[in-house]
């Protein structure tokens, strides 16, 4: 099967058959809007923007997610034989391992000194964005399940038929970890820290939850990331406009020129996702002297918040924090969302009442030997992580004494 082309696969129903696209505008938008998670108006499964057409088509029609940078769209349709859709995966064929923050470089690093060839390899995944969400999309109103297990089998079917080293699953929900698992994917975890929202009526009620040394040290930071006369603004649906992007853009590329010298979104990404889906935007933006100096970029669903990039042209103490974390907080508890997902890393979260969070991926591995070390590693690393969550979890800045 050639890697740009659109092909098909029995899969071990004959009643079915999982086909190929090499682009996400191989569905209609009216296709991929009938998937579970997919559209604001899905009530019943919640709503994920981040596997919505509109933020997988930016992707690509951009040439964020593209052939030329890796990501070659390779995503999975299950059909029945009359061609009805019942079922997809956001899949990439990749030829490294960048943007995808469950790092698998010593695999491959090991698997070519072993004379393999790791690349190219199928990536299941939401390009350059680490948080969870459903990954095997059943259409909705078809068996979820049955769907799910055909999208575990039909990944495999192509992985092997393209006669790539392997197809990772990444950020998965556990549904669909559960199904992975089932159809002898290995799992692997790793720690995100989120925020929870207990029905806080406010900020102040969330602080009330926090032990006194903590809510006095939460206080104090927030008033110095402030002193400089900065103020915060809450830019969503049509406030976002193309100057706010201008800004906006110039704070991303300057994280993301220190931190990974190339960054991996454009400037017509941001306004593509303007035009598509700004009722699913927060910037939280800084501003000092009648200018914008800072801001960070979230995507709203139906019940998290989903923080994603940050920057800044001016260094202030703490204004990170306060852009990133407490106004992300404070916007979920005015919006009652469920909680905050604040990105990859980061334990200085913890101290600013986000908790961990174990994080789940499935990862299928075609060759018998990098297959038996990939499954002997994952093995001791989900200890790992066990035995951190609960250290970590230990360590909260929430009350242990309710007399507190």
């Amino acid at each position: 099967m050639d890697q740009g082309d659109e092909d098909d696969g029995r899969a071990a129903n004959a009643d079915y058959a999982i086909r190929v696209a090499a682009g996400i505008g191989a569905f209609t938008c009216e296709e991929w809007d009938g998937l579970a998670g997919t559209t604001r108006d899905d009530k019943e499964n919640g709503y994920n923007p981040l596997v919505s057409f509109a933020f997988l088509s930016a992707l690509e029609d951009s040439g964020c997610a593209v052939r030329r940078t890796g990501w070659q769209g390779h995503h999975l349709r299950l059909e029945t034989v009359q061609g009805k859709l019942l079922g997809a995966v956001p899949c990439y064929l990749k030829s490294h391992s960048q943007g995808e923050y469950v790092f698998d470089h010593g695999w491959s690093d090991a698997f070519e000194r072993a004379g393999g060839r790791y690349y190219p390899k199928l990536q299941c995944s939401v390009p350059f964005t680490p948080v969870t969400g459903p990954r095997l999309l059943a259409s909705k109103g078809e068996n979820e399940g049955a769907v799910r297990a055909g999208l575990a089998e039909g990944l495999k079917l192509v992985t092997d038929k393209l006669g790539v080293s392997s197809a990772h699953v990444t950020f998965a929900n556990e549904p669909d970890v559960a199904t992975l698992e089932a159809a002898g994917f290995l799992h692997r975890t790793d720690q995100q820290f989120h925020f929870f929202n207990e029905d806080f009526s406010s900020y102040d009620d969330f602080l009330a939850t926090l032990a006194s040394r903590k809510r006095k040290a939460m206080k104090k930071e927030r008033r110095e990331a402030l002193v400089d006369g900065i103020s915060i603004d809450w830019l969503t649906g049509k406030d976002i406009t193309e100057s706010a992007w201008d800004d906006f853009f110039a704070f991303y590329m300057d994280t993301g020129g220190r931190k990974w010298g190339r960054p991996y979104l454009n400037r017509q990404f941001f306004s593509l996702i303007g035009e598509r889906m700004a009722d699913d935007i927060l910037l939280v933006m800084a501003k000092r002297n009648g200018r914008y100096i800072a801001g960070a970029i979230n995507f709203i669903g139906s019940d998290a918040l989903y923080g994603r990039n940050w920057g800044c042209i001016e260094d202030h103490p703490f204004l990170h924090f306060e852009v990133c974390y407490h106004q992300a907080i404070d916007f979920a508890i005015e919006r009652k969302l469920k909680v905050v997902e604040a990105g990859a890393q980061g334990e200085h979260k913890l101290a600013r009442g986000y908790r961990p969070v174990t994080m789940h991926s499935a990862h299928y591995i075609s060759h018998p030997g990098l297959r038996n070390a990939v499954a002997d590693y994952l093995r001791r690393e989900r200890r790992e992580v066990e035995r951190m969550g609960e250290y970590l979890e230990e360590h909260t800045p929430f009350r242990k004494d309710l007399s507190e």
